[in-house]
């Protein structure tokens, strides 16, 4: 096959960093594939995308980019190829057609080819009628859609996209990765950056780096094919599946393991032998049955392992008192911006000790129903109430018994991470040697030691994620809300993160959360589904699958069932709107 982009034994190290961020690198890309390109953070995947593309000069190696060498020929290439870089590349305060018009410019295309381009690319993306729109007023799928058609401008040769679709709710992701599928059927060869695991099943060839260096090149269903055999679930368990999981990865021979709903899910060691039901405690029904191997167990199986199942974080916690009544209450929330109803009479309410996960597309309402839980935004009308509290109320009381990680990095950049530490607990009223211990607990618990006198703003994403949840637990809150907590981070992180979660569970902590990773929205114990501001379904995630499984669909995900969901919801909502059909009038 013909193949657009070679890599040969690439090496990049950054000045005097103690490790290359790549270490002989070789790899393809090969015209009409998707190549996937995954790794946990810090693996060299956006080091390797700003090679081929020219923007970085290799130590050593070699790269050819359709026939030409990016380091010579910058411009050459720069022509034929398409990138989407990792962060927002737009123009926030122009409209969609605004950046339409200014990458046209910057990419030299001809006045006479403009009109047909933008409307071949509006409708590719369906962003046609949201031409007037700013760019920063987009949900974060039609961000991605309108950074695609910016890349899209002049036909590329090959396309590379860096994590095209973090923070992009579940329907956004299909529709973009069918649309990704239309281009490579088209002849354009596609390198995707990815840390969903799931997408990179689904891509031609996969190149898996770790610590820059390659760990395989090929097939995904090649790499999956490794476990086979290998891969188990617990099911019929009894009890408390949470303290299940932290005991079996406390097991020899138990390299990885998560929740998948009411069952726990294992992969083992070459050669280990099955935990015994009876030694994890699960229950005198308890079984464990062979599972379907994925890429994502082979992928961590490559990577030597999860991070286990014992939380350095709860493990010194305290248990928090036993509550008689529901923690977190919404009532009949609604919050109005002028005409538009953003959330219309959300009521849920969270038990004491339970996961709670607020679901749903972008642009749905969701954020806008975390943020009036969490006190940072007043309702219209109705109540937010935590242990009994309301924000409206006793604003001080109530604040004080929750913890907040906010979707976007929300610590100060210019202070180091130890000034963030040290600001954070005098905010949560830590005073004295409780303040003290707080800090260097969470600086040992983190590990955060090595960059204590770095600025927060530079630190990897992953570490950045563990200073803003360091900082959001110092003082050990009875309440603990995460928005999208695991946004773009890699599978280890990521299971690192529900190892402190499910340990603070365990202790009695209360946590409402917000992730568009539905893998771990199967860590949940109940589900509401937020569209068009109203909840349109709740249940746990085994309820919310069981309620959309029919012969064509026997064994539906989390995600089938939020995408049927929502689709229900839309022709319900069609119906209603329909003319002679008891809806409105044309």
């Amino acid at each position: 096959m013909n193949a657009l982009a070679v890599a040969e034994n690439l090496s990049l190290r950054f000045g005097q960093a103690a490790r290359p961020a790549l270490a002989d690198v070789s790899a393809s890309i090969l015209a009409g594939r998707i190549t996937g390109l995954v790794g946990p953070d810090g693996a060299g995947k956006t080091t390797f995308i700003r090679l081929l593309a020219g923007l970085l000069e290799p130590d050593n190696g070699r790269i050819s980019v359709l026939g030409l060498d990016p380091v010579r020929e910058p411009d050459r290439v720069h022509a034929r190829i398409g990138y989407m870089p990792q962060k927002f590349g737009l123009y926030e305060d122009l409209s969609v057609a605004e950046n339409l018009r200014l990458y046209a410019e910057v990419r030299g295309l001809a006045a006479s080819e403009r009109a047909a381009t933008f409307s071949r690319l509006l409708g590719f993306t369906g962003l046609g009628p949201f031409t007037s729109r700013l760019a920063g007023r987009l949900s974060g799928g039609m961000k991605q859609k309108l950074g695609l058609a910016c890349a899209m401008i002049r036909r590329p040769e090959i396309l590379f996209l860096d994590e095209p679709s973090v923070g992009v709710d579940p329907i956004s992701r299909r529709e973009l990765w069918r649309m990704v599928r239309e281009l490579a059927e088209d002849g354009i060869g596609v390198l995707w950056s990815t840390s969903y695991l799931d997408e990179a099943e689904a891509c031609d060839e996969v190149l898996l780096l770790s610590e820059g260096r390659p760990l395989f090149f090929g097939p995904p269903g090649e790499l999956t094919g490794r476990v086979a055999g290998r891969v188990f679930q617990i099911r019929d368990i009894e009890g408390n599946r949470r303290a299940v999981l932290r005991r079996a990865l406390g097991q020899p021979g138990v390299l990885d393991g998560v929740i998948q709903g009411r069952f726990v899910r294992l992969v083992l060691a070459d050669g280990a032998t099955l935990p015994d039901p009876g030694e994890l405690k699960a229950g005198e029904t308890a079984r464990i049955v062979p599972a379907p191997p994925r890429f994502e167990d082979a992928f961590m199986d490559v990577l030597g392992g999860g991070p286990g199942g014992d939380s350095p974080l709860s493990r010194g916690m305290p248990a928090k008192k036993a509550a008689r009544e529901d923690v977190v209450a919404a009532r009949g929330l609604t919050r109005r911006f002028g005409t538009f109803v953003a959330a219309k009479d959300i009521t849920f309410a969270i038990r004491p000790g339970e996961i709670f996960g607020l679901l749903g597309p972008n642009g749905a309402g969701k954020s806008t129903t975390f943020k009036m839980m969490c006190g940072l935004l007043a309702p219209t009308s109705g109540q937010a109430l935590v242990e009994g509290l309301s924000f409206a109320k006793a604003r001080g009381q109530a604040r004080a018994r929750i913890g907040y990680m906010a979707q976007k990095f929300s610590l100060y950049g210019t202070l180091s991470v130890r000034q963030n530490l040290e600001f954070f607990s005098g905010a949560y009223g830590l005073t004295g040697e409780r303040r003290d211990r707080a800090i260097g607990g969470m600086i040992d618990t983190f590990d955060l030691d090595p960059y204590l006198s770095a600025s927060a703003g530079d630190l990897p994403l992953g570490y950045k994620q563990r200073l803003a949840l360091a900082c959001a637990v110092m003082h050990e809150p009875a309440v603990l809300f995460l928005d999208e907590p695991t946004s773009g981070v890699d599978p280890v992180t990521r299971r690192e993160f529900w190892t402190h979660i499910n340990g603070m569970v365990e202790k009695g902590v209360t946590i409402m959360v917000t992730t568009h990773f539905l893998d771990e929205a199967e860590y949940c114990d109940r589900i509401a589904l937020v569209y068009r501001g109203r909840i349109i379904a709740m249940g746990s995630p085994d309820d919310l699958k069981d309620g959309v499984r029919t012969p064509d669909l026997p064994d539906p995900t989390l995600e089938d069932a939020f995408v049927t969901l929502v689709e229900t919801d839309e022709r319900a909502q069609a119906s209603r709107d329909a003319p002679g059909k008891g809806g409105k009038a044309a």
